[in-house]
């Protein structure tokens, strides 16, 4: 039978999977309570809007400071020194908190006692899979994301909007929302006919009769490879069937190819999503139609120059846009205008489109109708992907033949793997520009941040099956066990364990998954450097018993972390 150490860490009975334990939080409320007894005593009569605690950046200076003094200080007219006196003396010391102190100008630190630090340990072997899950807020999210056009492969920029999308959608998730994920498939419009005609140039040429590519149209290796599968399937009947009939057989073809590429890029990236939009439906629909009829019956539309203007600039908008042509064509905005009106009137409380960064000014316009429609900005968040580099220790990493003018994201998770590949994009914040080295993500060593973080998951699993084959038996670990842990790096460790919890839920608020990113390889980090520095399994069964339980939580936080970013959390490396 094959020895799983996930067993081990997995289903402990030990705490009830439904405790939910935030240290800080429950610091938190120790505060407000010892505000609200000055208050009763008479001692403060100012209420603060927010109570914050953050951990300080200096040991020494306890676990958690507060500078509510200093905010209080100039509505109640005192020193904040006097104010920290006031909030020292109505904080009790509990099983929690063993001491508080004043620092400075002001700063109440509290110190919490090691015997809560090293719970946590129980309550992460009694959680599981479920720590660091957020209580279920009631609030419905939509993400849209990728939504590339279908007229050639993914790219690296795509493949950093889906990494990104893919985990900020479980991160929301694991914070409580409900979250649904939407690809919207540009298939309408300009490009759909410059596909056509650059597939219908290629395939005649095939067939015989030379037509050069359009100037503007696609030139990448995958349109000749269309145009070869396209010539297998159907020889040269298209060659004088009439134009707009070829184009548009052509256009179809080569569509539900391009289309069926993306998917399998993306089922390959790990990515998966609850809902395919088409804008050429959102047309067929009268979607399009309706939303017009709607910003004209509120005021926004007008007719100048022979077009259709929505007048986004009385929206806050930087002017108003066009969204049908003298022609009579429809700009790309109608039909965004249509999507955007559907996803609002879709039941979500939130909407986040994470958008390429060429797409920056797009967001004043879909802003422009959510104020039109009455919806406050908070409806919609907007965030833009920069550009990612793909270098070759330093050096740019020529375009892909097939793409023609990108470096394809399959060539990317075919070279490195799919994991390195997810999680390095998440290593730098969304809007700021990537450099994707591809030997540094392929390097075994602590400067690839990737390794480092599932190789700390594959060391914890290692400990694990040898606790097994010593038998072991640390699920029995216990308070009087677990008070062996004391050292500097041990207290650090449950640190960090403890505020797993915390970071799920700033990074959600933040809409930030690297923030869960860094705090994996800060994690990581710390494991292995205690690991190096100190023996697990001894002599001392009791000991023993309290590291490998304390190794055991680390693997739980590890492997719940990575799952969010759709990354695996191996047993051997």
């Amino acid at each position: 039978m094959t020895f799983d150490p996930r067993s081990l860490y997995y289903g402990a009975t030990f705490m009830p999977a439904t405790v939910a334990i935030s240290i800080k939080k429950r610091v938190t409320e120790i505060l407000d309570q010892a505000l609200r007894r000055a208050r009763s005593a008479g001692d403060l009569r100012s209420d603060p809007t927010v109570v914050s605690v953050e951990s300080p950046k200096r040991a020494g200076q306890g676990d958690y400071a507060t500078t509510v003094a200093l905010t209080l200080a100039p509505l109640e007219r005192r020193p904040p020194g006097q104010i920290a006196e006031i909030v020292k003396r109505h904080i009790d010391t509990t099983d929690l908190v063993a001491s508080v102190e004043i620092a400075g100008p002001g700063y109440v630190n509290l110190t919490v006692r090691h015997e809560a630090w090293r719970s946590v340990i129980l309550h992460v072997l009694g959680a599981g899979a479920e720590y660091g899950r957020g209580e279920p807020s009631g609030r419905a999210v939509q993400v849209e994301f990728v939504s590339a056009n279908p007229t050639g492969p993914l790219h690296v920029g795509h493949g950093r909007l889906a990494a990104v999308g893919l985990a900020l959608s479980n991160l929301l998730a694991a914070a409580g929302d409900r979250v649904s994920r939407e690809y919207y498939i540009n298939d309408a419009g300009r490009q759909m006919r410059l596909l056509g005609e650059s597939v219908w140039a290629r395939y005649c040429t095939l067939v015989g009769r030379n037509m050069p590519v359009p100037e503007d149209g696609y030139q990448g290796g995958y349109i000749e490879e269309l145009a070869r599968g396209i010539v297998g399937e159907v020889g040269s009947r298209y060659l004088d069937a009439p134009r707009e009939e070829a184009l548009a057989e052509l256009t179809a073809m080569a569509y539900q190819r391009l289309l069926e590429e993306i998917r399998v890029d993306l089922d390959a990236f790990g990515v998966s999503f609850d809902a395919w939009t088409s804008e050429r439906a959102l047309f067929a629909s009268g979607a399009v139609d309706g939303v017009i009829d709607r910003l004209r019956s509120l005021g926004y539309m007008y007719e100048a120059d022979g077009a259709l203007w929505f007048q986004a600039s009385a929206l806050g908008d930087e002017k108003d846009r066009v969204v049908r042509k003298q022609d009579g064509e429809w700009t790309y905005l109608a039909s965004d205008l249509a999507y955007h009106l559907q996803k609002l009137t879709g039941g979500f409380d939130t909407l986040i489109d994470l958008w390429g960064a060429d797409h920056h000014g797009y967001i004043g316009r879909i802003r422009a109708l959510c104020r039109a429609l009455g919806y406050p900005d908070a409806r919609l968040r907007v965030e833009i992907g920069q550009l990612v580099t793909v270098v070759r220790n330093g050096k740019p990493v020529p375009m892909s033949k097939r793409a023609g003018t990108f470096v394809a994201l399959r060539d990317v998770i075919d070279e490195v793997g799919r994991d390195a590949a997810l999680l390095t994009f998440q290593m730098r914040r969304l809007d700021s520009p990537m450099e994707f080295d591809l030997e540094l993500v392929k390097a075994q060593s602590s400067e690839n941040p990737v390794y480092y973080i599932q190789y700390a998951h594959a060391r914890v699993a290692s400990i694990l099956r040898a606790a097994e084959e010593q038998s072991l038996s640390w699920r029995l670990a216990g308070e009087a066990e677990l008070a062996r842990l004391a050292l500097p790096e041990e207290l650090g460790l449950l640190k960090a364990l403890a505020a797993y919890p915390d970071v799920i839920g700033d990074a959600a608020a933040a809409y930030e998954p690297h923030r869960l990113a860094y705090f994996l390889q800060d994690l990581a980090g710390q494991f292995h450097g205690y690991y190096y520095k100190h023996r697990i399994i001894g002599e001392d069964h009791t000991q023993s018993l309290a590291r490998v339980a304390l190794a055991a939580a680390v693997g739980v936080v590890i492997r719940n972390g990575l799952t969010i970013f759709g990354v695996s959390a191996p047993d051997r490396m």
